[in-house]
């Protein structure tokens, strides 16, 4: 029988009359059941967390770090457990899965010491003015199935630091560690602050329309992220969006070929392209297209994809059937259109495993599916231009505008170019660096507000502005 998992409301470790079956997406085997919650378990974590506020509010700025600082050591310190258990729900390697283990743990204790001191608005003989930050009270997260563990931390800790109370929503599909990391940190947050449960897609819009939830944090598609705008209006909840993208890369004729392949590969291909600000279009200067396009097809020659768990593999599964058919889709839908592939194309849904090879294409069209839809998957349309103008035209010609690369020796002109793209982020001579210190976020339809940083702390807050008059008769 698979493990069983339970929920954490209200301090304490709880089950549900009804269960969901989780998969291991490299071998299809039921690897654990989690929790299949209702209306009601919701109202029951909702309320907990309505009640947990009251006195949470009131918190100093140490208390709320010392509980974070709790929260970041327990993932540390059983990273060993917490990674294989990541790999096996999620698919990524080993090495990927400690990355984003040991990411957590550190976005967390980093997270933990940011504040947001009152502003000096005015200070004169007639009066004093000043902004301070007030939390916004019960705050509805729910997290994606490609990050399950950074993205759920990326929630909890920024709510717990601005003085809000939680109702997490895990990915059905990867609910496990994080349900593991509840079962560790129970202890360690007062009851009621930090509230985890797991259900179907459906139990999304309950949090979205719940009356008692003043703030949704959300990371996945844009189609979900206009329905949850949808129903957070109705009582003009705050939202925060981290969205889908279309990220482009930009390589001019100056990159050496020979230095950036392997680069540019990884940029398109960590967690099997699963990631929202991977490289999903790649422009390459027509002078260096030919020996940059073929560098990179023999890099990915030599690159394993397998069961994450297995040593040596390097890109893993598709982490769900769903993703899976959509992905091979846009390749039948490129093959039938007569684009060229340097590499893959020809993946085995008859196969036990949710498994694309590398597939790289060459220069297809802007039109074509692969290039203007986000594949999040492990495909990689390379594509060439001939002047700058048209590659940065090129570039913002989409509905997204998460992140964006130029690939440079001479980072001025990088500078230059990364200041006309229309995207929350752009990285020069790099790629997927993001810090707990500096604000991220879409433009466009890649998003709404901003994470990380005292930009993501303030999301969860409100501005609330006290003058006091000095020379008031009343004195």
């Amino acid at each position: 029988m698979a493990t069983q998992y339970k929920n954490l409301i209200n301090g304490e470790m709880v089950t549900t009359g009804e269960w969901l079956d989780v998969v291991n997406p490299a071998t299809e085997e039921v690897i654990g059941q989690v929790p299949a919650c209702t209306g009601d378990d919701l109202d029951r974590a909702v309320a907990a967390a309505r009640e947990a506020f009251k006195s949470w509010k009131k918190t100093s700025h140490e208390e709320r770090q010392a509980v974070c600082m709790a929260i970041s050591a327990a993932i540390k310190d059983n990273a060993d457990e917490l990674f294989r258990l990541l790999t096996s729900e999620q698919g990524k390697p080993h090495e990927q899965a400690q990355g984003e283990i040991f990411g957590a743990a550190g976005m967390a204790k980093a997270q933990s010491t940011l504040k947001l001191e009152d502003v000096i608005n005015e200070d004169s003989e007639q009066r004093n003015s000043r902004t301070r930050r007030v939390p916004v009270g019960v705050v509805g997260g729910i997290v994606p199935w490609n990050f399950p563990v950074m993205m759920a931390i990326q929630k909890i800790v920024p709510a717990l630091m601005s003085g809000c109370t939680i109702v997490l929503k895990p990915s059905p599909f990867t609910p496990l560690t994080t349900l593991r990391i509840a079962e560790l940190i129970a202890d360690k947050v007062p009851a009621g602050t930090v509230n985890i449960i797991t259900g179907e897609d459906s139990l999304g819009p309950l949090i979205t329309g719940h009356p008692d939830i003043d703030k949704i944090t959300f990371t996945g598609s844009t189609a979900t992220g206009k329905k949850i705008m949808e129903g957070a209006a109705g009582d003009l909840k705050r939202i925060t969006l981290e969205l889908g993208g279309n990220d482009a890369s930009i390589v001019l004729p100056d990159a050496d070929p020979k230095k950036v392949a392997e680069q540019l590969f990884w940029s398109s291909f960590a967690n099997a392209g699963q990631v929202c600000v991977a490289a999903k279009r790649v422009y390459i200067h027509e002078d260096i297209y030919d020996e940059l396009s073929e560098a990179i097809v023999e890099y990915a020659k030599n690159v394993k994809v397998g069961d994450g768990s297995q040593q040596g593999t390097a890109i893993g599964p598709i982490q769900n059937k769903k993703q899976y058919d959509r992905v091979l889709e846009l390749i039948e839908d490129a093959k039938d259109n007569g684009y060229k592939f340097l590499l893959g194309g020809d993946a085995d849904p008859s196969g036990t495993g949710y498994y694309v090879p590398v597939t790289i294409m060459d220069n297809p069209p802007e039109d074509a599916r692969i290039v203007a839809e986000e594949q999040f998957g492990p495909v990689m349309p390379l594509l060439k231009f001939s002047t700058e103008d048209e590659v940065i035209q090129r570039a913002n010609d989409s509905e997204y505008g998460l992140a964006g690369a130029v690939w440079t020796s001479d980072t001025d002109k990088g500078v230059e170019i990364a200041e006309q793209l229309e995207t929350g982020t752009v990285w020069i001579n790099e790629y997927m660096h993001l810090s707990p210190f500096a604000p991220f976020g879409g433009h466009k339809q890649s998003g709404f507000g901003a994470e990380y940083g005292l930009d993501g702390l303030k999301e969860f807050t409100y501005p609330q502005v006290i003058t006091v008059k000095k020379d008031s008769v009343l004195a």
